[in-house]
């Protein structure tokens, strides 16, 4: 039977807290009272989290599919490999780490029968820390004033697609991009309801400072021209200030004579005009560096192995003494 409801789960290094997902995502979405699949991404996981996955996969395999990568692509890479993958009309992506309940699936779903075809989820009580709380908040209000893209709480992967979105996905080809944003430029008709969200069951967030930094410039550079417009709309008023400032100086040179004492104005002067420039060069290499990426036209990812269909046709070895029947699919 198609399934009417695909689940899309990226999975790297998961490995403490899969059993608590296992024994709570299956019953959740077998009180739908729908045909249903899960589809697990495995990112490259250095633990034992394939093993587990094979082994619900062989437990559960008329509504699991475990697609397994031969290396770490990162998550929205991960997401659009299960998109591909998904045959639902209603597509849902939750993290495995279990902030996002699993029993909220049921809400997106009600709100997709209304006639939206995204539904994001906003996070009622966020248990994260302070800082990291704050700091999104920041980030959300820049985004959206940068590129336009109008999502409350963009670090909830908690989400619902249609098929018309997941089709037009499937066929971009970005090597950098962020996977709500991306859909919610394709949605006819989106919409956002408020969630539970409760602290990680097991293991620590994957995203560190440095790896939020990067997905906000990919997600800032990727969708809009903004900030190259901004920058060059400093560059601008700049230039008629230091016109201004130099002849401010002549004018003050014929009138006073030379002035030893501006010197360290001028410098300080000097050196904010170098770190604009600086800054200006970075931005401009964020754009380039998505170009060279792109223009590579390498793989986005490589699958080493899709675990589908019925158990006891394995044939190869894999990591984590896994066997399974062994492809290998790029894009």
């Amino acid at each position: 039977m198609k399934p009417e409801l695909s689940v899309v789960i990226p999975v790297y290094n998961e490995e403490a807290g899969l059993a608590t997902l296992f024994a709570r995502l299956y019953p959740a979405l077998d009180a739908l009272q729908m045909p249903y699949e899960i589809i697990f991404v495995n990112d490259g996981s250095r633990d034992n989290s394939v093993a587990l996955l094979a082994e619900q996969y062989r437990q559960r395999p008329d509504v699991t599919r475990v697609v397994l990568f031969n290396g770490n692509y990162g998550q929205h890479m991960a997401i659009l490999a299960g998109f591909e993958q998904t045959r639902g009309e209603i597509v849902v992506t939750l993290d495995a780490d279990l902030q996002n309940p699993p029993e909220e699936i049921g809400k997106l779903i009600e709100k997709m029968r209304e006639g939206y075809d995204y539904v994001g989820s906003i996070r009622r009580k966020r248990q994260d820390t302070a800082w990291r709380t704050v700091a999104s908040k920041m980030m959300n209000r820049l985004r959206e004033r940068i590129t336009n893209i109008r999502i409350t709480d963009q670090g909830n992967m908690l989400r619902a697609y249609g098929r018309n979105v997941i089709d037009l996905v499937n066929q971009c080809g970005e090597v950098n991009t962020f996977v709500p944003a991306l859909a919610y430029k394709f949605a006819r008709k989106p919409a956002e309801i408020v969630v539970e969200h409760e602290e990680r069951a097991a293991g620590e967030s994957k995203y560190s400072l440095y790896s939020l930094i990067r997905l906000n410039f990919d997600l800032m550079t990727g969708f809009s021209l903004v900030p190259l417009q901004m920058f060059s709309m400093l560059g601008i008023m700049l230039s008629f200030g230091s016109a201004l400032l130099v002849l401010l100086l002549l004018a003050r040179r014929f009138l006073f004579g030379a002035e030893a004492e501006g010197v360290f104005t001028l410098f300080a002067i000097a050196f904010f005009f170098m770190g604009v420039i600086l800054f200006g060069i970075g931005l401009v290499g964020e754009y380039v560096g998505r170009i060279y990426q792109q223009v590579r036209a390498r793989p986005r990812y490589v699958v080493q192995t899709i675990l589908q269909g019925m158990p006891g046709k394995e044939t190869e070895e894999v990591p984590a003494g896994v066997t399974i029947e062994k492809r290998q699919v790029v894009r």
